[in-house]
């Protein structure tokens, strides 16, 4: 199966950085986008940031200026940068991989098994 896997999530206080990591199989990286979805107990799992197999992103508004998503192309791995976080940024953030149109609406096949972020107040 091709399923990408999330790692670097933690506790980090109130203002404080993260760097979440996903890592997918090299073919499904070359060829697919790569998006970010986070799901806070009792909401739905909703939108983050997604980045293009050319470089284009995508951030839901609440994150941008905040937030940065990048891609290594070598480690076959995204990014997601995360700065000045808030106890509202709490939640698990989920990994996900398929074609744009599908990563920004979430119709995709392969989910990471979610990382914990929590943000101390």
């Amino acid at each position: 199966q091709v399923q990408p896997v999330e790692s670097g999530g933690g506790l980090v206080q109130d203002g404080g950085s993260l760097r979440l990591s996903c890592v997918t199989s090299g073919g499904s990286f070359r060829v697919n986008a790569i998006g970010w979805y986070r799901q806070a107990p009792g909401k739905q799992r909703d939108f983050v940031a997604a980045i293009g197999v050319s470089g284009r992103t995508s951030y839901t508004d609440s994150v941008k200026g905040r937030f940065t998503i990048s891609r290594n192309n070598a480690k076959n791995t995204v990014y997601l940068q995360m700065s000045n976080l808030s106890p509202d940024d709490t939640a698990v953030y989920y990994c996900t991989v398929g074609l744009w149109a599908a990563v920004l609406s979430g119709q995709t096949d392969y989910w990471g098994q979610g990382t914990q972020v929590t943000v101390s107040s």
